[in-house]
Order: C-alpha cells, then structure tokens, then sequence
C-alpha cells in the first residue's frame, strides 16, 4: 500500500521505542520487527524481509501497521499490506514503492539497513482476507498485486485445489511486481507497452467464464483502479456481494 508524501527524515532520526505496551489481542500489540533483507523488485519497488518473534501468523490479503519512532518522541505510521505467505517462519515481508517525500517509504529505501528495528502492529482488517476455501478471481493494479500475491503464495505453498487466477496490471514490464513468480494462472495487462491499452472487459471476461461458477472476485489497486475494474466485474455479472476492494491513494 502507499503513502500519502510528507517531508523526508535522516535514518539517524529514529529508533524503536524502548517500552512497548502489552496488549491481550496479538493485534492491538506494538512487536518489534528486525529487518534480515531487502530485495529489489523493480527499480521503484523493494521488498522488506522482517524477522518478527512474536508474530501470530496472518490471512493472504491482510495488513499491518508500521510505525517508526524518533529520539525526540515523534512518530510516523503507516499502513502495509502483507506480501508473504501466512506460514513463514516468523518472517514476514512488504513490498514497497519508494514515494516522493514518504517517510515511511523513503527511510526503508534509502536508509534502512539490516538488522535495523521498526514496531509492526497486527493483522489487521479480515474484509480483504482470503482463507483459501473459496474460488479467487484477483485483480490487482501497480502495488495493488502486494496482497494478492500473498494469496497467490498461499495457494501454492499448500497446493490448494480451489480455483485461483490472477490479472494483474501493470504500466511496463519494468514495473510489474513479482514477475518471476507468475505462472499459467496470471495474465499480465501493460498499459504503456506495444499496444498497451487500460484493462478491458476483454481480458476479464474469458476469467470469469473459465473458471469457477463463484468466484469470489478481490480488487486491489489506487482509486482509479479499483472502481474502474470492479464496474468491469459488475458489469461482466459478477454479484456486487462477491466483489472484494481494497484500494489506496
């Protein structure tokens, strides 16, 4: 997910609170989360390995909270949708645009370094949250792919029999997320390549009519995407009860 941009601070600047405030609910409680690795997706996008001892396990699709905090009290927050797999060990990861001025994102990015600490707070939102026991129709755009490839991820680690396919756009093949990671059941939208052209009733339709007769559709993506591809599912037949969004801007 992203984050609304505001002024840029030096990685000197912050450093995890002492105390953290014990809570009865795993979500409610401020953990402390050691970055091990960081990958380079794309050239504006990371992902952020974090080593999290008391962390509970989480659905594909949720989100956490992070929060930075600085000698001087200050605090910064933000919230990230969940990339890996539910069962990973006490690893968790997040993928991240490098936002202009984000503070957040621009410490990660440019500062941050391994074995550095920042405070997690979650899961959080079960709306969005796929179990995998049900057929999944995901349609994410840009870093909107980040939880569903957390579903994808899950499907295939416990070689689920339930349906799942993936669309997924992107502006380039530059930019697409994940690229290495997709298979037979996602199909890739460039929007600003050869005869790149917006996601369309054309490539929605054959997934709706191929698989599963009730797909739980799950849309993630900025404002524009999100309502333009859940009118496309509405208008394709999907029930509006069955439409999943998650959307960020």
């Amino acid at each position: 997910m992203t984050e609304t941009p505001t002024a840029s601070t030096p990685r000197t600047r912050f450093a995890v609170p002492g105390r953290i405030v014990a809570s009865n609910r795993a979500a409610a409680t401020w953990q402390r989360a050691r970055l091990t690795d960081i990958r380079r997706e794309t050239p504006a996008a990371s992902t952020f390995r974090f080593a999290v001892p008391g962390w509970q396990g989480h659905l594909p699709g949720q989100h956490l909270m992070m929060r930075l905090t600085a000698e001087d009290g200050y605090t910064a927050q933000r919230h990230y949708s969940l990339a890996s797999a539910p069962d990973d060990s006490g690893h968790i990861e997040l993928t991240l645009d490098h936002v202009e001025g984000g503070e957040v994102s621009g410490y990660l990015h440019t500062l941050a370094r391994a074995g550095d600490e920042v405070e997690v707070r979650g899961p959080l939102s079960g709306f969005f949250a796929w179990p995998g026991d049900r057929p999944a129709l995901l349609l994410g755009g840009g870093s909107g792919v980040v939880p569903l490839i957390s579903m994808l991820r899950h499907h295939r680690r416990h070689r689920l029999d339930v349906p799942l396919r993936l669309l997924v756009s992107a502006r380039t093949r530059e930019e697409l997320l994940y690229a290495d990671e997709y298979g037979d059941e996602t199909t890739a939208v460039f929007t600003r390549e050869g005869e790149g052209r917006r996601l369309s009733a054309d490539h929605v339709a054959p997934l709706l009519a191929a698989g599963a007769p009730e797909w739980e559709a799950y849309v993630c993506g900025s404002n524009a995407f999100a309502e333009h591809a859940s009118r496309l599912l509405v208008d394709l037949g999907q029930p509006v009860d069955r439409i999943r969004i998650e959307r960020y801007g």
